[in-house]
């Protein structure tokens, strides 16, 4: 049974919550996987990443208060690919700074997460 629209949605601002949450609750050993342990020591980065795990998981609260909404929940998923695009872009330009297993994942995940994103704004808007 092929997985609906909604429940793909939900799944992946979940799944962008518990990450958001991990960050914050331990930015240098999360973000050491995607930046290298070296740079996930300094203080300002560990800074920044939760900056982006409070993104993070302000994109999925946002999404799931939005899912039912057939105007504001596919435009709040289009959103949240675009900012999962952008960590892919952002990750592939500094690959040369960062651990190549880092690289890998990050540039998977966001990235698969971008696609399946815009490919699900889609479908929330013309269900």
């Amino acid at each position: 049974m092929p997985l609906s629209p909604r429940r793909a949605v939900w799944l992946i601002a979940a799944g962008r919550m518990v990450l958001g949450a991990a960050v914050l609750a331990a930015p240098e050993q999360v973000v050491g996987r995607w930046l290298g342990e070296e740079n996930a020591k300094h203080g300002a980065v560990q800074d920044l990443a939760r900056g982006l795990a409070a993104r993070d998981i302000a994109l999925g609260l946002a999404t799931l208060q939005t899912l039912g909404d057939n105007v504001v929940g596919p435009r709040i998923q289009a959103a949240c690919a675009v900012a999962d695009a952008v960590d892919a872009v952002a990750t592939i330009v500094a690959r040369e700074h960062l651990p190549r297993k880092g690289v890998i994942g990050t540039v998977a995940i966001a990235g698969a997460a971008a696609v399946a994103g815009f490919y699900y704004s889609h479908k929330l808007a013309h269900a």
